[in-house]
């Protein structure tokens, strides 16, 4: 298994679906990441530049998007609690997945416009 995997594989069965689906919208928006592991949670970079993290927590996911992801997304993201560069998804409510989906294909663009 690789790091990912076993990262996942720790957690409850329900959350290991939600942590799945997460990597998998991430895979499917942007099939050139790179997948590791950083800061203790799933990292994927373009270009060797970070695109996005995601952690599970007790209560909730913490997905990282780095501060010019979330300010993008600022209203959509009004409902949750946020950080300069995190906002957390509560385990107990429906988590955004498009909305996820959405941020993810906003940073490969932006990972891309910055190699030109």
């Amino acid at each position: 298994m690789n790091p990912v995997d076993l990262y996942i594989a720790q957690f409850p069965v329900s959350v290991q679906d939600v942590l799945n689906r997460i990597r998998e919208i991430i895979k499917f928006n942007a099939p050139e990441a790179e997948e590791s592991m950083a800061y203790g949670m799933p990292a994927y970079k373009t270009h060797r530049k970070p695109l996005v993290y995601f952690a599970a927590f007790e209560h909730h996911i913490g997905f990282y998007a780095t501060p010019s992801g979330h300010s993008a997304f600022s209203e959509a993201l009004s409902q949750y609690k946020q950080g300069k560069g995190s906002v957390q998804f509560p385990i107990n409510q429906p988590i955004p997945y498009d909305l996820i989906a959405d941020i993810v294909r906003y940073r490969v663009e932006e990972n891309n416009s910055n190699i030109r």
